[in-house]
C-alpha cells in the first residue's frame, strides 16, 4: 500500500507566512509517521508560478514571470527545508514535466467527450487590453454582497463566474471591464454530480474528511455543479494543444489541482518505477490544504480523475480553518502577517511547529499571538519537555558518570508507553495532530511528576536500587519520546536520539536502553518574555509602513 499526500501548491508571488504554514504542516506530520512506521510514502507539492498575480508583479518590479517565479519557488524551498519539511519532490508549475503532463490530461479529458467548445461572454479591460482572469474581476458577491473576486467569494466560500459579480472593477486598474465574445474549452463537471455525491457521502460515513470539507461540498452539491470554462485568455501558463486555440492557456481548476499526478509521474520516472504502483485503487491519499481550497480538492479534482478514468480518488482531505493574527484577519496586502524567513530567522523551528499544531486551525479558526507563542516556548517547550529530558541526563551524567542502570523500567509506565504509539498513531491517520500532540504532552507532564515523586536525589543515598529503576524509567521514557514525538519535532527528537546514541526511526515500544549517554545539551534556550512587546510594535509598525 502507498501512502500519496499532496500538500497545496503555494503561489510564488510573494514570501509564506505562517498561515500557509498553519494549512500545510499535517501533511509533513503524516509523512513522517507513515515512513517512520515503515510504510510507502510519496510526499509531493511545489510552487504555483504560473498565472496573472505573477504577470502583475513582474510588470510593477520591470522584470520577468520566471525570474519572480524563481526568487519564491528558492526562498519557499528553502523555507520548506528550515522547517523540516520531508517533501519527496518539490517542483514547480512551470517545469516542463507538468506542463507536458497536463497537456497530456487535457487531450486525455478531450478524448473521453469531457470537453467541448463554447462560445462565452468574458470581461476584459480596454485600458489594460487583455481579457481578465477571474481573479483580477473584483465586486460584490450576489450571494452574499461580500466584496468577492471573480472565482470565488472568502466570505461564504461560493464558487463564483465573474459576470455574476454586481459592480464589477479590474483589479489591475480600477476601471469597469467591458464583456467581450471569446471561445474557450469547457469540462463537463456536471455530467459528475452523481458519482461525486455518492463518492461524498461514502467519505461522510467513513469520517474521512474534515466536517468543513463535508459541509462545504455537500453544499456545492446540492447547488448542483455546473460545467465550467477550463482555458483562459492569460498572459502565462501552459498552451492549450489544440490547433485554433494558440494564445489560450489551460486554467488553474485543471492545472494547478493535476500538480499532485503530475508530480507523481515526475518522481517515478526519476526513479524508475510504474505510476501505477503508487496511484491505484488501493492507495491512501492524503490532500493537505486551507478550507478557500476545498471544492478544488472534493469536487472539480475528483470530477478530472474520474474523467481520466484514474482510480486513487482523494481519500482523506485535511482542510484546516484560518489561523488569524492578534485577533485580526492575515493581510498580506496591508502587511498583517508573520513571515515565515522573518520567524525562521529569530526561533527555533521545533517551536513554530509545536505552536501551530498545538493551536492548530483543525474544527474552527485560531489565533496566533506573540504572547501565547513565547509563553508556548518557555512553558511547554523547555518548561516541560526540555526539562524533564535535560534534569534526567544531567542527573546521570553527575552522579553516575553517564552510564546508564540496566535494569527492568516500571511496568506501569511500559504499558503507558505502548498504549501512546496507538493512540497518537491513530490520531494522526485519522488527521487530528493536535490531539496527538496533546496526548505526548500529558505523558511529559506525567513523567516529570514521575520524577518529582522517585526523589532521586534522595534514592542515590538512600535507596541505590530504586534509583537505579526510576532513572532507567526516565531514560526509557526519553528514548520512546525521541521516537513519539519525531513526526511532530524532528529537531529536538534527533538532538534526543544523538545523545542517547539511538540511530533507528521506529513506530513502537523503544525497550533497549543505551548503555551510556553523550554530552547533555539543552533542547530548547528560554525567550525573553520582553520580546512579547517588541515582536508586537514591529508587526504594528510594518503595518503601517
Amino acid at each position: 500500500m502507498t501512502i500519496v499526500i499532496g500538500g497545496a501548491w503555494p503561489y510564488a508571488n510573494g514570501s509564506l507566512h505562517l498561515g500557509h504554514i498553519a494549512a500545510l504542516l499535517p501533511g509533513d506530520i503524516l509523512a513522517r509517521y507513515y515512513r517512520q512506521k515503515g510504510d510507502n510514502v510519496l510526499y509531493v507539492s511545489g510552487s504555483d508560478c504560473n498565472g496573472t498575480p505573477i504577470s502583475i508583479r513582474a510588470a510593477q518590479e520591470n522584470t520577468t514571470t520566471s525570474a519572480i517565479a524563481d526568487r519564491y519557488h528558492q526562498e519557499f524551498t528553502q523555507c520548506f527545508h528550515d522547517l523540516g519539511f520531508t517533501y519527496d519532490l518539490y517542483t514547480r508549475t512551470d517545469a516542463q514535466h507538468h506542463h507536458e503532463a497536463v497537456q497530456a490530461i487535457f487531450l486525455q479529458l478531450m478524448a473521453n467527450n469531457y470537453l467541448y467548445k463554447k462560445k462565452i461572454e468574458q470581461a476584459y479591460c480596454e485600458t489594460d487590453k487583455q481579457f481578465l482572469p477571474d481573479r483580477f474581476v473584483e465586486g460584490t458577491c450576489p450571494n452574499c454582497g461580500a466584496k468577492a473576486r471573480g472565482d470565488q467569494c472568502d466570505n461564504c466560500s461560493k464558487i463564483l463566474d465573474p459576470l455574476e459579480l454586481i459592480d464589477k472593477r479590474c483589479k489591475i486598474c480600477g476601471n469597469e471591464p467591458v464583456i467581450r465574445e471569446t471561445e474557450h474549452f469547457y469540462f463537463t463537471f456536471s455530467q459528475f454530480q452523481g458519482r461525486l455525491e455518492t463518492y461524498v457521502a461514502e467519505a461522510k460515513a467513513d469520517k474521512r474528511w474534515r466536517d468543513n470539507a463535508i459541509g462545504l461540498t455537500e453544499r456545492y452539491l446540492a447547488e448542483g455543479v455546473p460545467d465550467r470554462a477550463v482555458t483562459r485568455d492569460l498572459p502565462n501558463g501552459i498552451d492549450v494543444p489544440v490547433p485554433g486555440f494558440e494564445g489560450k492557456k489551460i486554467y488553474v481548476w485543471i492545472e494547478a489541482v493535476a500538480g499532485y499526478l503530475t508530480a507523481s509521474m515526475e518522481w517515478a520516472k526519476q526513479h524508475n518505477i510504474a505510476l501505477e504502483e503508487l496511484w491505484n485503487e488501493e492507495t491512501v491519499s492524503y490532500y493537505v490544504h486551507g478550507k478557500d481550497n476545498i471544492p478544488f480538492h472534493t469536487v472539480i479534482w475528483p470530477a478530472i480523475l474520474m474523467g481520466m478514468g484514474a482510480k486513487a480518488l482523494p481519500t482523506h482531505i485535511v482542510s484546516n480553518e484560518y489561523l488569524t493574527l492578534e485577533k485580526r484577519k492575515l493581510s498580506t496586502s496591508q502587511n498583517w502577517a508573520v513571515w515565515v524567513p522573518y520567524i525562521l530567522r529569530r526561533y527555533d523551528a521545533d517551536s513554530i511547529r509545536y505552536f501551530l499544531t498545538i493551536n492548530a486551525p483543525e474544527n474552527r479558526d485560531t489565533d496566533f499571538s506573540w504572547r501565547e507563542f513565547i509563553y508556548s516556548h518557555n512553558g511547554e517547550l523547555l518548561g516541560a519537555y526540555g526539562n524533564f529530558v535535560n534534569r534526567t541526563l544531567k542527573f546521570l551524567e553527575k552522579s553516575f558518570a553517564s552510564q546508564v542502570p540496566q535494569v527492568d523500567v516500571d511496568g506501569t509506565i511500559r504499558k503507558q508507553t505502548i498504549q501512546l504509539f496507538s493512540d497518537v498513531g491513530v490520531a494522526i491517520e485519522g488527521g487530528h495532530f493536535k490531539q496527538g500532540l496533546e496526548e505526548i504532552f500529558a505523558y511529559i507532564r506525567a513523567a516529570n511528576r514521575y520524577f518529582d515523586e522517585q526523589q532521586p536525589w534522595l534514592q542515590v543515598k538512600e535507596n541505590i536500587a530504586a534509583c537505579h529503576q526510576t532513572l532507567a524509567t526516565c531514560v526509557y521514557i526519553i528514548a520512546n519520546l525521541g521516537q513519539v514525538l519525531q513526526p511532530f519535532l524532528p529537531f529536538s527528537t534527533e538532538k534526543i536520539r544523538d545523545m542517547l546514541g539511538i540511530t533507528e526511526l521506529m513506530w513502537y515500544e523503544q525497550v533497549e536502553l543505551p548503555k551510556s549517554i553523550g554530552e547533555v545539551t539543552p533542547l530548547f534556550e528560554r525567550l525573553d518574555v520582553a520580546l512579547i512587546e517588541e515582536e508586537y510594535e514591529k508587526l504594528v509598525n510594518d503595518s503601517h509602513s
